[in-house]
Order: C-alpha cells, then sequence, then structure tokens
C-alpha cells in the first residue's frame, strides 16, 4: 500500500467532512487498499468500480456521495477515462445510427422483471410529481395526470410519444382523456411490454427512432428521453417535433437538466448504466430550439427527483430476494446501488434539475396558462 496515496484521499475526503472508519451516515470503510490508487487513477470511474468489486462501504452511500458532490471534489479528481470520453464526444456523434440503440439494448433491455420491481404500480421511469402526493404511486400518477393538463388533451386527438418507455403514459392519456396514441422507442423489451399493456387501446407502439417521424400530431410529448439524444442532435429532435406538430398543437419536453452545458457524460454513468448519454444545459435547449417554437412554460421540481429515487431505492432493496441472482448478481446489486445513491446525490446538491417545457409552433393565442 502506497501510504502516499492514502494520505491523499484520506486529506480529499477530510475536505468533504467525510471520515475513513467512521460512524457518521457520511463515513466510509475501506476493505481493500487498493482502492485509493483507483480512485486517484481513474476519478468517478474508479470510484464507481471500486464499489462494484467490494473496496469500499459507506453507512449511508447516498449522503457519502453527497458530500463528496457539495465540497465538488469530484471535480478535482479526473481520471485518462474522462479525458478518452470528452474527446470522443468531441470528434463523433456518439447518439446517431446504431450508437441510438445502444442504450435501449444496454439498460432498457436489462429485463422488465427489474423495473417493474421499483418502479411501482406506474411502471414510469421518469421524475414523479410530489406536491400532494404522499407515496410513489400517487406521485407518478400526478406526473402522468399534470403532463395531460398541460398539453391540454381532448378525445379524439393523435398523440405521439417520443421514447415511449413501457407504455403508460399513453395508456394513461387514452384511459383518462380520450386519445389516439403513437409511442415510438428503441428498446425491445419496452417495445413487447407497452404492446401487451396497451392492448385494446386506440395506441400503436413502434420500434422506432425519433429521427424517421414525419406525420401529423396533435399533441407530442417526451418523458426523460431527451438525455440520450446529445448536442449534435438537439437541433434535429426539435426540428423533427416541429415537422410533426400542428400548429395549433403543444409539446411537452421532460428531461433532466444540468446547469452547466457540456458535452459529455460522467465516464462510470456512460460505462455502466446510460451509454452516450448526455444532459442537456438550459443554453442548450435555447439555442436548438430558437426559431422553431415560441416557449410557453419551463417548470422546474428537480428535487422531487431525489423522492422519487429514495422509492425506487427502497423498492429495489425489498425485491432483490425474489429476483434471479444469477442475472442481478452480487456486483450488478452494487453497481444499481451505486447507481442510484449517485442520482439522488446529484439532485440533492441540485447539480441536476428536473424540467418540463411546454412549446407551441406559433405561440398561444391569449398566452398559455400552465396547469400546477
Amino acid at each position: 500500500m502506497d501510504l502516499g496515496l492514502q494520505q491523499r484521499v484520506v486529506a480529499l475526503l477530510e475536505e468533504a467532512d467525510i471520515s475513513v472508519g467512521g460512524q457518521r451516515e457520511q463515513d466510509i470503510t475501506v476493505h481493500d487498499p487498493h482502492f485509493h490508487a483507483r480512485v486517484l487513477a481513474h476519478g468517478s470511474l474508479g470510484l464507481g468500480e471500486s464499489y462494484m468489486d467490494g473496496c469500499w462501504d459507506a453507512v449511508r452511500l447516498d449522503a457519502f456521495l453527497f458530500q463528496l458532490m457539495q465540497a465538488r471534489i469530484d471535480e478535482r479528481v479526473h481520471g485518462m477515462g474522462e479525458l478518452v470520453d470528452a474527446l470522443k464526444a468531441r470528434l463523433f456523434n456518439l447518439q446517431a445510427g446504431k450508437g441510438s440503440y445502444e442504450v435501449g439494448r444496454r439498460h432498457y433491455d436489462l429485463g422488465n422483471d427489474l423495473y417493474q420491481a421499483m418502479l411501482g404500480r406506474w411502471m414510469v421511469y421518469s421524475c414523479g410529481y410530489w406536491r400532494q402526493a404522499a407515496d410513489l404511486d400517487q406521485a407518478q400518477e400526478a406526473k402522468l395526470d399534470l403532463v395531460c393538463r398541460k398539453l391540454r388533451l381532448q378525445p379524439g386527438q393523435r398523440v405521439l410519444d417520443i421514447g415511449c418507455g413501457w407504455g403508460e403514459a399513453l395508456k394513461f392519456a387514452a384511459e383518462r382523456y380520450g386519445v389516439q396514441g403513437v409511442g415510438i422507442t428503441i428498446s425491445v423489451e419496452q417495445a413487447e411490454h407497452a404492446r401487451r399493456l396497451c392492448a385494446g387501446l386506440p395506441v400503436e407502439i413502434r420500434l422506432q427512432d425519433y429521427h424517421q417521424l414525419d406525420e401529423p400530431f396533435d399533441a407530442i410529448l417526451s418523458l426523460g428521453m431527451f438525455e440520450h439524444v446529445g448536442e449534435k442532435n438537439y437541433r434535429d429532435y426539435f426540428q423533427v417535433v416541429r415537422r410533426c406538430l400542428r400548429t395549433q398543437g403543444l409539446f411537452l419536453l421532460h428531461t433532466i437538466g444540468t446547469n452547466v452545458s457540456r458535452h459529455r457524460t460522467d465516464p462510470w454513468i456512460a460505462r455502466y448504466i446510460f451509454p452516450n448519454s448526455m444532459l442537456p444545459s438550459a443554453a442548450q435547449i435555447a439555442s436548438a430550439s430558437e426559431g422553431l417554437f415560441v416557449l410557453e412554460d419551463w417548470h422546474n421540481f428537480g428535487t422531487d427527483y431525489d423522492r422519487t429515487l429514495q422509492a425506487w431505492w427502497s423498492n429495489i432493496q425489498a425485491a432483490w430476494p425474489r429476483l434471479d441472482a444469477l442475472r442481478y448478481d452480487r456486483r450488478f446489486r452494487r453497481m444499481w446501488h451505486f447507481y442510484l445513491a449517485g442520482s439522488m446525490a446529484t439532485f440533492r446538491s441540485r447539480r441536476a434539475q428536473l424540467w418540463q417545457l411546454v412549446l407551441s409552433p406559433e405561440g398561444v393565442p391569449g398566452g398559455y396558462r400552465a396547469p400546477r
């Protein structure tokens, strides 16, 4: 063990009020002396991988990661992988062509049993709306209804869901608001589940990339998909929406956003959770949609994502004993814990936001009043 490396890591952790071997919720225990070298050499990738390998544990993982982010320690330790990822993101359009389908294959096709166990009654993999909700199911139902109210859905309208997930939003809109729907996804598992879920309803589910869309809709929504579009494709995305949205229609974009414009994602997230993902900034969204839409409403309820993630964490913790231990082995479960805890810390520290934007092609006559 290199005492110099150990001392450097311990000193960095102390700046974030974290102790090695302590008992507070943010403190950690190190099981493997190689932990220090891995973190210094590989940054967030080394931190996440060493946790997956059981090299260290935290009293409470989300509290530990929150302390790191609050002290901005993660911004001071970078690995070679981050430089390589940044260069790739600059040189290549990683979200185009076959790259656009990679996240579906590697993340959303992991297994519907995993997501059913985690997401609750409403199989909706995006932030709930907790304004008046007491639990996760109420928060997701409230979010779906909020989306429909913001879009002013009416019976008989034709609605498009870009990145429809497991079909819950279109099912909700068809049953509660009487619309017809088309949902597109790049995940085979999601498409199959959504077709079963929406059977008997005027809803069509397609395995399709958004670039291929060119048909009219009265309203368009997209919940938690824009994070996979990529900066190089933001303008194309809004152009596709504009050509498909009727002049009097509304578009609702529900997306995680970041406070600073970036060109890549965290290297651990990119490798293990969301390949080729990228969080947009407000400036990037505004620039990409400029001249195509009138921005009617911009709603931030990012702190609700912390509560949503805590509920997902509780659900998956309770479900592990009944899930396949071979498919979801110990390393996978630690990976999933790190992903959820890191996401909680990101929203709790206000590094990331949850935005719902409502846009219209030419402006709502007389103005738009946004439901809350």
